[in-house]
């Protein structure tokens, strides 16, 4: 029995069920993240624009990840992406410690005895289901982290129960109730060695049920651990811009103001728990959950004026343009692949914008030959490469986890797409601003018909990339087919300018003459930008059985070998 164990024998058994405990708890998270990321992304997406149903889609999502640190992180990535303010991300999170809570309490409500069953059940579901369903196989994982959280909980109580009738253990526990601050401390730090508050406080009541300690001994701690919960979120964000970073150091003000005002109160806290004649166990529940609901019913109406002080604390950084780089690409976000999708997509839509600008002044640099315009066409087109490269090496290691056949397309699909942007970029960049170049060095100039016919192409060109935008946000084979249409139509204007400029060649216009090189070039460069930006509505069509056989089995074998040579350039 662990009782006769030496007291290293006792430490040592302890911090191995909160490994488990931890490891279990890891295993939830990626099983709920995986198996119901998308959902509690859409949950916190629906329920962010009231601060009530803010707060309790906070508790939802805390309680399901059985983590408050979790849900700081995964907002974090949300306030990034700017879908939403730092003001509802710090009401979201006040939730979800409470959520957070809510699961340390029902985990200590005696079920620790049934683990065999459910981790047993849950290795038969992961077992039978891998291969053939994602989502049963992540809940199969889920089963068997909750298991090994639960048989984690059943060693640290156990152990606990020798460890709290240690008089090394009880003298310092009675030591830290008469420096509550040192108490504090430590729980702080301990939460934050263990990255989880749930360990933490299970442990704390493993040691109250003992009964070698007294529980208000360990009140103290318990608000060291609830301060120490919103540090591993801000040590994990300290490379991060300084708008996400606001998110964890909102919620560690929020949970230091509680610990300063619960702290004086903690002798009437006692005596009124203590009144209830509750067991050890359930005051550190009931005193863990009243904290954590005090917060969000104190501190909601003040979550705008400290997103306000974050940003005093925490400024925007001046942007001199050197450094530019991918926005939205979270690496924790890799872990909910529909979060990452969509990371990435809003990564895809910036690198548009880039294209969008780069085509729409390319006309203008084609007309005037400004090398002023042609350098910042230049430089963009590097900012696009880079975001190409950022995408593609993201989207690849998303690539190797577990994704379901539905996000693995769409991933494939964004890395074809954005690879036709930087295409379309380098056309732009290396081929009509060389025309540009060319025309400025020669000094010659379109005729006021040629120019008229190349700005009605290049007008329904910029039309086409808006719409290739939309489609491949969208994914509607209805605009993905006006989309196809909008390539037929471009051939004909193509065709319709060569006959003109061939008219105007026969005739003898001079300027026609001297530039009838430039201006052809020009045309076909148009048509294989066109050609790039259409290329999004055949994935869309051919999952919905638009397009004939033959153009179908050539879009499959051209995917194949993109995504192929993609990732192996990787």
């Amino acid at each position: 029995m662990i009782v006769s164990m030496t007291g290293t024998n006792i430490l040592l058994t302890t911090l191995g069920g909160i490994t488990l405990l931890l490891w279990g708890c890891r295993m939830v998270r990626t099983g709920v993240t995986r198996a119901y990321g998308a959902d509690l992304q859409q949950l916190i997406a629906n329920w962010s624009n009231n601060r009530a149903k803010a707060l309790f889609a906070g508790v939802a999502v805390g309680t399901a990840l059985q983590s408050s640190t979790a849900t700081a992180l995964l907002l974090t990535s949300f306030v990034g992406q700017e879908a939403i303010s730092v003001a509802m991300a710090l009401t979201i999170l006040l939730g979800a410690d409470f959520g957070a809570a809510v699961a340390a309490a029902i985990f200590s409500s005696g079920v620790s005895g049934i683990w065999p069953i459910i981790g047993f059940t849950g290795y038969i579901v992961h077992a039978n289901f891998d291969g053939r369903s994602l989502l049963m196989k992540n809940i199969g994982r889920m089963l068997i982290g909750l298991g090994l959280l639960l048989l984690g909980l059943q060693t640290i109580g156990a152990s606990a129960a020798s460890l709290s009738q240690s008089a090394l253990v009880s003298s310092a526990i009675q030591s830290m109730a008469q420096e509550p601050m040192l108490a504090i401390l430590v729980g702080a730090v301990l939460t934050w060695l263990a990255h989880s508050s749930l360990a933490i406080v299970l442990l704390l009541i493993a040691l109250a049920t003992g009964g070698g300690n007294s529980v208000e001994a360990l009140y103290p701690v318990l608000l060291g651990v609830n301060v120490g919960a919103a540090l591993p979120a801000i040590s994990a964000t300290l490379t991060e811009t300084p708008t996400v970073r606001r998110v964890p150091l909102g919620n560690l003000i929020f949970r230091l103001l509680g610990a300063i005002v619960a702290l004086p109160l903690l002798p009437m806290i006692g005596e009124a728990l203590a009144a209830f004649s509750v067991s050890p166990a359930a005051r550190i529940v009931v005193f863990h959950l009243t904290f954590n609901a005090a917060l969000c019913i104190f501190f909601v109406m003040f979550t705008a004026p400290v997103a306000r002080l974050t940003r005093r604390i925490l400024p925007e950084q001046i942007d001199n343009g050197s450094m530019f780089g991918p926005k939205f690409l979270d690496e924790k976000l890799l872990a909910t692949p529909s979060a990452a999708l969509g990371a990435a997509t809003r990564e895809t839509l910036r690198m548009g914008e880039l294209v969008e600008m780069m085509l729409t002044r390319s006309i203008d640099a084609l007309e005037t030959s400004e090398p002023a315009l042609q350098t910042e066409i230049s430089d963009a087109d590097d900012q696009v490469d880079r975001l190409n490269e950022a995408i593609k090496i993201y989207l690849t290691k998303l690539l190797r986890g577990e994704l379901s056949d539905d996000e693995s397309q769409r991933a494939v699909d964004t890395i074809m797409f954005t690879t036709n942007l930087e295409h379309v970029g380098d056309i732009i960049d290396n081929n009509l601003m060389d025309l540009a170049e060319k025309k400025r060095h020669i000094q010659v100039h379109f005729s006021e018909q040629g120019m008229a016919e190349l700005r009605t192409m290049h007008a329904r060109i910029v039309d086409t990339l808006h719409l290739s935008l939309n489609v491949f946000v969208t994914q509607q084979p209805d605009s993905a087919r006006q989309l196809l249409d909008r390539k037929t139509e471009l051939r004909s204007l193509g065709l319709e300018g060569t006959e003109s400029h061939i008219d105007r060649l026969t005739s003898g216009r001079p300027e026609s003459v001297a530039t009838s090189a430039i201006h052809l070039d020009v045309l076909r460069d148009f048509k294989r930008i066109n050609s790039h930006l259409t290329s999004v509505a055949y994935p869309v069509l051919d999952r919905v059985g638009q397009l004939r056989s033959t153009r179908m089995k050539k879009v499959k074998a051209a995917k194949t070998v993109s995504a192929t040579e993609t990732i192996v350039r990787s």
